[in-house]
């Protein structure tokens, strides 16, 4: 699965963004290291996502790869 992220440069560091994932965003000094927390981060809000889904009895959940 791919996401794409905004940048933004600060006086001091980065922080970034995913548009595809409201609310999904990190920061750190180094482009390495805001790539890592960016991974991070967005392995916790799809975590979250999938636990905050409300399901109905006969609903199912469909995971899709791309």
């Amino acid at each position: 699965m791919k996401f794409k992220a905004i940048i933004h440069k600060e006086e001091i560091g980065y922080w970034a963004e995913v548009p595809a994932l409201p609310g999904c965003a990190s920061q750190a000094d180094t482009i390495d290291e805001l790539r890592q927390n960016l991974k991070e981060a967005i392995e916790g809000w799809l975590q979250t996502s999938d636990s905050q889904m409300k399901l109905q009895s006969n609903d199912q959940i469909l995971e899709i790869a791309l």
